[in-house]
């Protein structure tokens, strides 16, 4: 959708709630201008669909993880926290795009620490994910090939935007999002509880990760 420069005669009284408005939702007159007119004439804008996307993936998560809404429309933050020493905190932060192609957004994975412990083992952890889950089970089953960057522990990975015939509400997107953080938070913790074994660990993660894809195929889900 493009965008151009319209001149409108309004109240003062009018731009001046519509300001008001637009600081309490940390948007700009002009965006929160196009939402209202846009939802007046049920025309679905780009922000319109990522804060529906947002409104569903926050509504999915449990109470272990703690939202944080940012200051874009296109970005969103999770954080849960992980039992290991130094309590971390694991953060997930969520871009969608505007105008998606092949790719509806990144996901990145980031701890604040200078541990460098911790940083070699999200780093192997990681590792293993990509090469060992993703990369092992993933092809044939997505429709394009996943970009990933891995740096000294942190981790970003673009999002898959679902092909036309398996177009998802903005709903069914939010929760398969979502549903993806859960199984990467749930794999982190199950790698670091495991550090004594991590043969045995890497099985388990395997079997969960298989249990995971079987599901969304099972009720004719997307992989992301």
């Amino acid at each position: 959708m493009g965008k151009s420069v319209y001149s409108l005669v309004l109240m003062d009284e009018v731009v001046d709630a519509i300001d008001q408005m637009a600081y309490r939702n940390n948007t700009s007159r002009s965006n929160l201008i196009n939402q209202i007119l846009a939802e007046h004439v049920s025309l679905a804008t780009p922000e319109k669909r990522m804060k529906d996307v947002f409104t569903s993936l926050e509504q999915f998560m449990d109470e272990q993880f703690q939202i944080q809404f940012m200051p874009s429309d296109s970005m969103l933050s999770i954080r849960s926290p992980l039992r290991y020493k130094y309590k971390p905190t694991i953060r997930y932060s969520v871009e969608l795009y505007r105008n998606p192609g092949s790719y509806a957004g990144r996901l990145k994975v980031q701890f604040r620490t200078q541990n460098l412990q911790l940083i070699r083992l999200l780093q192997s952890f990681f590792e293993f994910w990509i090469s060992s889950l993703e990369g092992k089970y993933l092809p044939g089953r997505i429709h394009d090939s996943i970009r990933y960057e891995l740096n000294d522990g942190r981790f970003s990975r673009e999002l898959l935007f679902p092909p036309e015939e398996q177009k998802l509400t903005s709903e069914e997107f939010g929760n398969s999002i979502a549903e993806y953080i859960q199984l990467l938070d749930s794999m982190i913790k199950e790698y670091f509880a495991g550090l004594d074994d991590l043969e045995a660990a890497a099985g388990r993660m395997e079997k969960e990760y298989i249990a995971y894809l079987n599901e969304i195929e099972k009720r004719g889900g997307v992989y992301l």
